[in-house]
């Protein structure tokens, strides 16, 4: 009935690995585990251990082929109707995360969404910023993520059915940057695809430090600008994008660009810093997508 969906890169996928496989075990449903590695230079543990654990393949890909690719490449490789997807960096909040899933699946369900958490432990200084993000922005309880069914799904926790799956995949052919899920979700809308919202969270444990975080934030920027300018994003659908448009508009687009270049080392010394702004975070991201619009 359930095919669970790990895709993984240069992680320790075993603590997942034990957990999902011991929760799923306890019920009484068909499962099947599909771990999948994107080619890692160093696998970072033991993969005999995963032996022996009964109905779990994992699949070690020759080559890195990237996030979207690898999950499509996931789902085919599912033999179950309904597909769980998980990232690796996560661990399910409740011992009953599995059977949640399954209790809250009805015949209208089509996609499931069970949220995101952080541990109350505010990390080591070099992780803050990645912290403060994520409990600000991404640990939304199930009446908040209603507020905005689409733009609030992430894909680090949701289940599909392998059939709508088939039809609304993730895209191959967008550059390995950022945004794939934010296209995916724009898809679902655009098809009118029914996203419930669930209280059936995960921690998310692979906090990155600070400074790899900016980085892949201004990565993220130019993928959200390719997918717009490609138009298969509308600038409306993403806050970032549809404050450019205005303004744009109002003529402030080469101010927004300058306040980048001049305050860039600002912004990050401060981001960087022990008590970061997401304000500052804000304006550094935007003013940036300025930037390289207008470079454009």
């Amino acid at each position: 009935m359930l095919s669970i969906l790990i895709p993984t890169y240069n992680y320790d996928i075993l603590p997942l690995a034990r957990e999902v496989h011991k929760q799923a075990s306890n019920l009484k449903s068909d499962f099947e585990i599909i771990i999948m590695d994107d080619a890692s230079p160093v696998l970072g543990f033991d993969k005999n251990e995963l032996n022996r654990f009964s109905n779990l393949r994992f699949i070690e890909l020759p080559q890195n082929i990237g996030r979207s690719s690898i999950r499509n490449r996931l789902a085919k490789t599912a033999k179950y109707e309904w597909c769980l997807f998980l990232d690796a960096d996560v661990l399910p909040v409740n011992t009953n995360f599995i059977d949640s899933y399954l209790k809250a699946i009805s015949k209208d369900s089509e996609v499931i969404n069970g949220g995101i958490l952080y541990q109350d432990n505010n990390p080591d200084n070099i992780e803050n910023l990645r912290w403060v993000y994520g409990r600000k922005r991404e640990a939304l309880s199930c009446e908040q993520r209603n507020k905005n069914v689409y733009l609030s799904f992430l894909t680090l926790n949701f289940m599909i059915r392998k059939s709508l799956f088939e039809r609304i995949c993730f895209n191959e052919d967008i550059p390995n940057l950022r945004h794939e899920d934010t296209l995916f979700s724009f898809n679902l809308k655009e098809q009118g695809i029914k996203v419930e919202h669930i209280t059936n969270p995960v921690y998310h444990m692979g906090l990155e430090d600070s400074k790899t975080f900016l980085d892949k934030s201004l990565k993220s920027v130019e993928a959200l600008s390719l997918l717009v300018s490609k138009k298969l994003l509308p600038y409306q659908y993403t806050r970032i994008s549809k404050v450019y448009q205005n303004i744009t508009t109002w003529g402030l687009n080469s101010l927004c660009a300058f306040i980048y270049l001049k305050f860039k080392l600002l912004f990050e010394r401060h981001l960087l810093g022990k008590r970061p702004s997401l304000f500052i975070f804000d304006l550094y991201r935007l003013s940036y997508y300025c930037y390289i619009n207008k470079k454009n």
